[in-house]
């Protein structure tokens, strides 16, 4: 054999073993994508089905148009009915693949079926998240299909797992009173603990109006972080506090679509709105409820409707 055909063969058995090499690596990326998949599987069936068993929740499951969810902070301390201060809507409309998020502030001077004028907020100290989406939808026009109400604790658990070097905020000044911990002025990289006082804190001139601000602005940081690969790997643990934290009616097929459009990006940026908007409310002070925000319905339906149709809703910040 000549020395050229020799080399001829080492290089064509160097290209096999190459081919065999990324072949396996191949099929072992498979069985681990496969392992992941399956996994995620049996980790999310059992907080839907503890969740499909809740009946009380009346509100109709809307398979094709746009999806509105009730998403609603819980303060947890072992009470029969939790206290909320964080209440939320989440639209998710498929056909643009958008999210859209919608605040509302717990003080404003609603009609609560069977309890007369009281602050939004009680509402679901009163009745749950039935009550407050018959609330909401009588006094806003705004239909919910879903609910989940995620317990405080939960939330800083799934930011520690999410992004364990923290998220970076500017705090405009120190908080503490209220929080459980103590938050210095400045730039400060906050964890889950921290991340809960900040979207928290309402002991300041802004108030509610504040903290809203905060929410908002976490959200879309940790939905940027949420998109990420590193993110994606911890699905299957992400979905086990889920079962733990998280009280929720919606069903498998609707989260899965809501997260691959988080996953693959196609819902782009995640466009917020305060409700009630500027110029729309007046602060009162109720004998028996304290301060209230006694709203103009009329303007605040005409800027929802606005703002989940696409058009634009100037607020101050």
């Amino acid at each position: 054999m000549t020395r050229s055909n020799k080399i001829r063969r080492k290089v064509r058995w160097r290209r096999i073993f190459g081919a065999l090499l990324l072949l396996s690596i191949f099929i072992v990326g498979l069985f681990h994508i496969f392992q992941y998949i399956q996994g995620t599987i049996e980790t999310i069936k059992e907080p839907l089905n503890k969740a499909e068993r809740k009946d009380a929740f009346q509100g109709d499951k809307n398979k094709l148009g746009a999806v509105n969810v009730l998403l609603l902070g819980s303060d947890s301390r072992g009470e029969k009915q939790s206290r909320t201060d964080t209440i939320m809507v989440a639209h998710y409309d498929p056909q643009t693949h958008k999210i859209k998020l919608i605040s509302l502030m717990r003080d404003i001077l609603v009609t609560v079926p069977e309890h007369g004028q009281q602050k939004l907020n009680a509402a679901f100290s009163f009745g749950g998240p039935e009550l407050l989406r018959k609330t909401i939808k009588e006094n806003f026009g705004l239909d919910i299909h879903y609910y989940a109400i995620v317990d405080f604790k939960g939330f800083e658990k799934a930011v520690d797992l999410l992004v364990p070097d923290g998220i970076r905020v500017d705090i405009p000044y120190e908080m503490s009173y209220g929080i459980d911990t103590k938050l210095e002025e400045g730039k400060q990289t906050l964890h889950g603990k921290e991340l809960l006082g900040y979207v928290r804190f309402r002991h300041d001139r802004l108030s509610d109006f504040g903290r809203i601000q905060r929410q908002q602005e976490v959200i879309k940081k940790l939905k940027d972080e949420a998109v990420s690969l590193q993110s994606v790997v911890k699905l299957p643990k992400l979905l086990g506090l889920m079962n733990e934290y998280v009280d929720t009616n919606m069903d498998s097929s609707t989260i899965l679509t809501i997260g691959k459009d988080l996953v693959t990006k196609k819902s782009g940026n995640i466009e917020t709105v305060r409700i009630p908007e500027d110029g729309s409310f007046q602060n009162k002070r109720d004998e028996e409820l304290g301060a209230v925000l006694e709203v103009d319905f009329d303007k605040n339906i005409e800027a929802l409707n606005q703002f989940l149709e696409g058009k634009s809703v100037a607020q101050n910040e």
